[in-house]
């Protein structure tokens, strides 16, 4: 069974495409027009080994942040339709992640329910030319969106490209082992029998 989805979300804000797979090895194509996004983008392809194609046309005069949110929400989207059912899954994944002087824990339950707790400042204002708050709106809408649990913690760190960078990768690598096959089990990780 191939797990794979495609969105098409259009509002007066934005127009994008977008497609994974979720059995992928993190190629595709990334064009957000904001350089630093496809950046993230790219690092969450490569460590969820997910193939993620976004193409998208946003305000960009105004700002980033109605792209980025809108790339959240469709990218939360296609992983929610992807999944299906759930069944055979691991459900719950974690990683802790060090990069330089950053360490970024992130934790997430694809149990069809929605919470999001993140705790990963990043002093700085902006990351280059991009608004730094949009790394926890990315995640937010892409949580809400995915229909799972996800929790991001700041254990230390303090470059703002690194800390975003880092949490990009960490929740790259909870998602992978959470949407990977269980190898002991094809049933609906539940006891309820569906999630």
């Amino acid at each position: 069974m191939t797990r794979t989805a495609n969105v098409h979300r259009k509002t007066g804000e934005t127009d994008i495409q977008l497609s994974i797979d979720l059995d992928g090895d993190g190629s595709g194509t990334r064009s957000s027009g904001i350089g630093f996004l496809d950046h993230m983008l790219d690092l969450l392809a490569k460590h969820a080994l997910i193939n993620l194609d976004v193409d998208a046309k946003g305000d960009l005069h105004v700002d980033d942040h109605h792209t980025a949110e809108d790339i959240g929400i469709a990218l939360g989207q296609c992983v929610h339709e992807a999944l299906g059912d759930r069944a055979g899954i691991r459900r719950y994944g974690h990683f802790t992640l060090p990069m330089d002087e950053c360490l970024v824990t992130a934790a997430v339950d694809l149990g069809g329910r929605y919470a999001f707790e993140y705790h990963a400042p990043i002093a700085a204002s902006k990351i280059g030319t991009f608004d730094s708050e949009l790394v926890e709106h990315f995640w937010q809408s892409f949580a809400a969106n995915a229909n799972c649990n996800l929790h991001v913690v700041l254990h230390h760190g303090r470059n703002g490209h690194h800390i975003a960078e880092c949490v990009f990768k960490a929740v790259a690598r909870a998602i992978r082992m959470a949407a990977e096959s269980d190898p002991r089990s094809d049933a609906v990780p539940s006891t309820k029998g569906v999630l």
